[in-house]
């Protein structure tokens, strides 16, 4: 490693990075698609000679749906996965549902990146407040601390009081977790008058970084910085920042997997700089996926940092191309609320709203009643789907917006 960056795979030329990849990418996918019959099936047909970005640009999107239309043909892993690799592995399942293995020493690496770029180092103890319950995301962070050389405290999510304990034992440097629960957690720990000062970098996920509460992190003596990650693929984009800690414009994207910005509903790349569905291919021998659409919005920011990494930069997360709405680190699907009308026919119509209080993501299942409703038993119904709590709020007959929506997300992602 050297004094700024992780190593020297970061600092090469653009021009270096793109031939290595390419170079890889075409016998890597004939040998995928001759062991997995699932990606066999949907690249079918089409030439995988593929030597640049425009031919990587012919083949088909794989958006999330498709995914678990395999999956649940061919489960659990819809014959996209190596079933050599998960001997020995953990298996997961995230919101949607969709199965994924565990990451390997190329996910840990990208974590281990992100976390180098945000000021951790070899030594530090890692406060890892993301669930370990049956996603992934945690052991993703856990294992890419471990490889920087951390120790790391797997806190999980909730028992914020035993959380403010063990941190003002263990006195980490560093927290991973969603961008809002540290404050929670800070909070918690100046009424209760524990000493938290040890926490002085973060690496945030799963949600906003409001730049008020980055700000509110700077008054309190924390440098957080954050990174974009999803199930499939760990790490794809992480903040980096100047020598004063102050975070630079944009996220560099991860050195194992190439992004492309594409027009929603479309597989065509857009011009850099134009807003589009982020996309993704890596070269994971164990979960090989090839043009993932992420339905996750973001542009290029043209340029390269002047941290002096040289990868692409996107301008981070910029909502969604489709409903699917992250919550708390969790997607909340429009499936998801189907289930709960058709649980409760006394439902007529139903509508999820997230919203902002503070520096927390809220929610709330607005509905319209077809017959008289039970608060208390719909809200049960939702946290038992979504596995996040939320309000209900009982709407007057026809006073639910007839556009299509069935999520709302009226966070304001400016302040």
């Amino acid at each position: 490693m050297s004094v700024k960056h992780f190593d020297t795979d970061e600092t090469r030329s653009p021009e270096a990075r793109e031939k290595a990849f390419f170079e890889r990418l075409a016998p890597f996918l004939s040998t995928a698609s001759e062991k997995l019959p699932g990606l066999r099936s949907w690249l079918y047909g089409h030439d995988l000679g593929i030597r640049s970005r425009e031919d990587l640009a012919r083949l088909p999107v794989l958006r999330k749906p498709e995914l678990m239309d395999f999956q649940a043909r061919t489960p659990p892993f819809g014959g996209f996965v190596d079933p050599d690799a998960v001997v020995g592995k953990r298996i997961f399942l995230s919101p949607g549902p969709i199965w994924e293995p565990q990451g390997g020493e190329t996910e840990a690496k990208a974590v281990a990146r992100a976390m180098y770029a945000a000021g951790i180092r070899q030594g530090d103890t890692v406060h890892n407040a993301y669930s370990y319950h049956m996603t992934p995301g945690a052991f993703f962070m856990d294992e890419g601390a471990r490889a920087l050389g951390c120790s790391v405290f797997p806190a999980g999510t909730g028992n914020t009081d035993m959380q403010v304990d063990a941190a003002a034992v263990l006195k980490p440097k560093a927290y991973s977790g969603t961008p809002d629960f540290l404050k929670v957690i800070l909070d918690r720990a100046e009424e209760t008058g524990k000493d938290l000062s040890s926490i002085a970098l973060g690496l945030v996920s799963g949600g906003a970084l409001f730049p008020s509460l980055r700000a509110e992190y700077r008054m309190r003596g924390i440098a957080v910085l954050q990174c974009f990650a999803t199930a499939e693929f760990g790490v794809i984009a992480y903040e980096s920042a100047d020598d004063e800690g102050t975070p630079l414009p944009g996220m560099i994207v991860s050195e194992n997997l190439l992004v492309e910005i594409v027009r929603p509903g479309t597989g065509d790349p857009v011009p850099d700089g134009e807003v589009g569905e982020l996309v993704v291919t890596c070269l994971n021998p164990a979960y090989p996926l090839v043009r993932l659409g992420t339905g996750d919005l973001s542009a290029v920011l043209p340029g390269q940092s002047p941290c002096g990494r040289t990868n692409m930069r996107i301008k981070g997360w910029m909502g969604r191309a489709d409903q699917r709405t992250k919550v708390k680190g969790m997607f909340i699907d429009p499936k998801q609320i189907a289930e709960i009308v058709k649980r409760h026919p006394e439902i007529a119509k139903a509508r999820l709203v997230v919203r902002r209080d503070g520096e927390r993501d809220v929610m709330a299942l607005h509905v319209e009643p077809a017959d008289e409703i039970a608060s208390e038993a719909v809200a049960a119904s939702l946290r038992d789907i979504t596995k996040l709590s939320g309000d209900v709020v009982i709407a007057g007959k026809g006073s639910l917006p007839n556009d299509g929506k069935v999520i709302a997300d009226e966070r304001d992602y400016t302040n």
